[in-house]
């Protein structure tokens, strides 16, 4: 693993920073509630105004809204000149960044009571913060029975960063003409759908529990391609279960963050046995240490932190080099390798090697 980061602030940027840490939770709740009571877009329309102002206009006290501007100035929302209130570029992404509100919905709506169980998740190796939402020992089991709000957060954000690359992986894709392709962990068949539309004659297979399956099917009879798209239950964490053969190329898009290092080696190891010399395995992931601004980075990290209290209790974003060395020991080989497609993701094209040593 290369290098990352550095220990070079001065003790007063780091006490300052260890303070945002300590009060974390409560200014995240501040900046949300600038942004849901319509303080920082009223601020945007207004370009300054005052807090007897702004408090009139969104029929909000003088109070509420002094409280939270003054948080917002230490988290650098907003900045005072001559006692009126300016949007800052950061309050700007808070109120009109897709990304920033996607994130923001999920840490509320998803993880955010959940976090309070993760150094027990940590001891146990279990989501023990998975309850706030449901008795399940997944999540992926309950995605279809999350609290409504949950589950649309859930998906807003698991649909978000994965649709920004579909343009840029369908081309890369059909590239080699596959004429039958196995979705594995096809969720809502979202993907597949559009590899229907892209190409009129593929035909797909989504493999996935029987929750999601239920919701593919829903959202391919909508689109009329139940000639063309078709769904298999599987649960590939059951050591009997298999993947089906015949089939031209296999495809896992934000799949195996899902699973344990461990669990990986057995789903690719059940792909590979799939494969034959002419199928290609096609993995598309988002890698913290491949990411080009720190943003993204930062992001996964924090990420990782949901899949270990609420997800699963043992997977993350991973390093590139731990997928890359499990490859390399299933009898992989790496056909093609495609950084930074659409957002933050890269995908990993892999055939079968002529034998595994």
């Amino acid at each position: 693993m290369k290098d990352f980061g550095s220990d070079k602030k001065t003790v007063i940027q780091a006490n300052l920073d260890a303070q945002k840490i300590a009060f974390a939770p409560i200014m995240f709740q501040a900046a949300k509630s600038l942004r849901n009571l319509g303080i920082l877009d009223y601020l945007f329309h207004h370009t300054k105004a005052n807090t007897e102002t702004i408090a009139k206009s969104l029929n909000l006290s003088v109070y509420g809204v002094k409280v939270l501007l003054e948080a917002g100035l230490s988290l650098e929302l907003v900045y005072l000149r001559n006692n009126e209130f300016i949007l800052t570029k950061t309050g700007y992404f808070i109120l009109r960044d897709k990304a920033t509100n996607i994130n923001m919905d999920f840490t509320q709506d998803v993880n955010y009571f959940a976090m309070n169980h993760l150094e027990e998740s940590i001891v146990q190796g279990k989501p023990k913060g998975l309850k706030e939402l449901g008795n399940w020992d997944t999540v992926y089991i309950g995605l279809s029975e999350l609290p409504e709000k949950a589950k649309k957060s859930w998906f807003d954000f698991d649909h978000f960063y994965s649709d920004y690359t579909f343009p840029d992986v369908l081309p890369i894709l059909f590239n080699s003409n596959p004429k039958t392709i196995m979705d594995v962990g096809g969720n809502t068949g979202k993907f597949a759908i559009l590899c229907a539309k892209y190409n009129p004659t593929v035909k797909i297979t989504i493999l996935d529990l029987p929750g999601q399956t239920k919701m593919a099917q829903k959202n391919i009879a909508e689109n009329n391609l139940e000639d063309r798209i078709f769904t298999k239950n599987i649960n590939l964490l059951d050591p009997s279960s298999v993947l089906p053969k015949d089939f031209d190329a296999i495809w896992m898009s934000q799949f195996i963050d899902c699973f344990s290092l461990e669990e990986i080696e057995k789903i690719f190891s059940k792909a590979h046995a799939a494969m034959s010399e002419n199928t290609r395995f096609y993995i598309l992931e988002t890698f913290w240490d491949l990411q080009r601004f720190q943003s993204s980075t930062y992001s996964l990290h924090a990420t990782s932190l949901y899949f270990t209290a609420v997800a699963n209790g043992n997977s993350q974003m991973f390093h590139s080099k731990d997928i890359l060395k499990i490859i390399e020991k299933v009898g992989f080989e790496v056909d093609e390798i495609h950084e930074i497609i659409g957002m933050s993701h890269t995908l990993i094209k892999c055939k079968k090697k002529n034998r595994i040593e």
